[in-house]
């Protein structure tokens, strides 16, 4: 009987020709043609690192679900470091795959799921492969830092700066226009007080490029004033160089990179003048102002509160999500951080939108069908409560029932052989766990299980879904989560006529109208 298998490579950087994806596949084709498998499933990942997690990786997803399927028995791959490189993450993928009865075979590693050796190979091949990432990932921060100590750039360009090739590695220059402009904005917001936002939309209406040629955002230009990151904050704009301020280390949960603080003791800092761009009197007038400007509440403060509908609605014009702008309307983030210029955006009336999606909502899990599934729901919580307690009923009556003859015992060994300290000491225990055993069991020997008429059931529901936007304020995360399972990605969009449509993927509309104020009221039905 032909057995069907699977392929599978990856390889990190551009730079890895001798783990390249064709030569991978070459010694498992090669392998496999000489045991006899028939390779029916071929996924890979370029550019992958070897600590993403596999189900994180476009092919990585595709092999286990084809691997859940059943599409194939046995799953090549030249070692298992193309899997992963993290324990963690190595072990829990194995494990899962043959679990599925999936046989995985490394070429020139030499695992083989059918080995009887194969948990004390994997992990011997595993705590290599770590100990590879945590050695490359030592040896490329301490060339980084050789570069940053010969007065080498090691990376990050910030706005108005270009790298130079010099021998041995590249050097910072400024670009004169680009520099023009962070002038421009320390300008505009250290000496004519505008606002963050107000810059960002700015330099798009001017289409002013941003660094990699996307737009201007609220976070570009002023960031994080701890992290030195944002136009506002980068100290390197008067000369003064910071490098290994922070590092990205991985969630051990989620899988994703998160950024480090490092101590500053760890800075590695260096005075570069011929780097200035903005004076230290422009610099110190900006920190000023940033400065009272957290005291009152602006930019770099949390949000004060969270909405249920924010970022479950999207704008009809960009995509973008749809945001609590204030205490009274929704509208596009995009267009609130980047301007008009990138989006025209929509703006509603939070309420207004609340009552509306919550209103389908509520139709939608009110259906005959939800009903029907309710009723089923029910039925069968009842039927497991039911056979909970009488299990629950028999164990306790076992127990009293062991109580019971150990009680026994201990008065036959009493009046055999006398009574003893010990033995007083053992049968007033017994007595003690039977009285507690039986007093339970003597206030409900047949416990009554009533269950209220489905029609109560229903009632008690539609009561609770009058108070749907409270229930599900109290958790909102999971709120969004249930939100987009029922309505999908819900959709603010303006028709020709200026009116506001809450537009949903299931074919579901209603209309907003639009109020001469420039607010949005309710002014149709579902």
């Amino acid at each position: 009987m032909e057995i069907t298998a699977a392929f599978y490579g990856r390889f990190s950087t551009d730079r890895q020709r001798e783990t390249s994806i064709a030569d991978q596949e070459r010694v498992c084709d090669v392998r496999a043609t000489a045991i006899g498998f028939r390779i029916v499933v071929r996924h890979t990942d370029e550019g992958v690192s070897g600590s993403t997690p596999v189900a994180a990786r476009p092919g990585g997803k595709q092999l286990l679900a084809d691997a859940l399927a059943g599409r194939f028995e046995v799953l090549l791959v030249e070692g298992l470091d193309r899997l992963s490189r993290d324990m963690v993450e190595q072990e829990r993928v194995i494990r899962r795959l043959e679990h599925r009865g999936i046989r995985i075979v490394g070429v020139l590693d030499g695992y083989d799921s059918d080995s009887s050796a194969r948990k004390l190979h994997r992990g011997m091949r595993g705590l290599i492969n770590e100990v590879y990432l945590d050695d490359l990932r030592a040896k490329t921060h301490r060339g980084l830092a050789g570069q940053v100590s010969r007065g080498m750039h090691a990376g990050g360009l910030s706005f108005g700066y270009r790298t130079v090739p010099v021998e041995g590695g590249n050097r910072l220059e400024v670009n004169q226009e680009q520099a023009g402009w962070v002038r421009w904005i320390f300008e505009k917001y250290a000496n004519h007080g505008w606002s963050v936002q107000r810059i960002a939309h700015e330099l798009n209406r001017l289409k002013v490029p941003a660094l990699r040629g996307g737009t201007w955002s609220v976070s570009v230009v002023y960031g994080h004033p701890q992290r030195g990151s944002g136009i506002l904050n980068n100290t390197l704009y008067i000369g003064k160089y910071i490098w290994n301020r922070s590092q990205w280390m991985k969630d051990p949960d989620t899988g994703k990179r998160v950024r480090i603080d490092r101590p500053v003791e760890e800075w590695i800092t260096q005075d570069l003048p011929e780097l200035q761009i903005v004076s230290d009197e422009a610099w110190e007038r900006a920190k000023e102002r940033m400065t009272r400007t957290r005291a009152q509440g602006g930019p770099g403060r949390a949000p004060i509160t969270r909405t249920l509908m924010s970022g479950v609605l999207k704008c009809g014009v960009c995509g973008g999500p749809i945001i609590a702008w204030n205490k009274v309307m929704y509208g596009c983030s995009i267009r609130k951080d980047r301007g008009r210029a990138v989006c025209t955006g929509v703006s509603v009336n939070r309420d207004k939108v609340d009552d509306l999606v919550l209103g389908i909502v509520r139709d939608e899990i009110l259906t005959p069908e939800a009903i029907d599934e309710l009723e089923q729901e029910v039925r069968r919580l009842m039927s497991v409560q039911r056979r909970e307690s009488v299990q629950a009923q028999a164990d306790a009556q076992r127990k009293i029932e062991a109580s019971q003859a150990e009680i026994d015992r201990l008065i036959d060994a009493i009046a055999q052989v006398g009574i003893s300290p010990a033995l007083a000491s053992r049968l007033q225990a017994a007595e003690s766990e039977l009285a507690v055993l039986q007093a339970p069991s003597q206030e409900r020997k047949q416990p009554e299980l009533k269950m209220r008429s489905m029609a109560n059931i229903v009632a008690r529901y539609r009561t609770m879904l009058e108070n749907l936007d409270e229930i599900l304020a109290t958790d909102l995360d999971r709120a969004k989560e249930l939100l987009r399972e029922i309505l999908g990605q819900p959709v603010i969009e303006k028709d020709a006529e200026g009116h506001v449509w809450v537009t949903l993927d299931k074919e579901k509309a209603s209309m907003l109208s639009h109020e001469a104020d420039s607010t949005f009221g309710c002014g149709g039905r579902i």
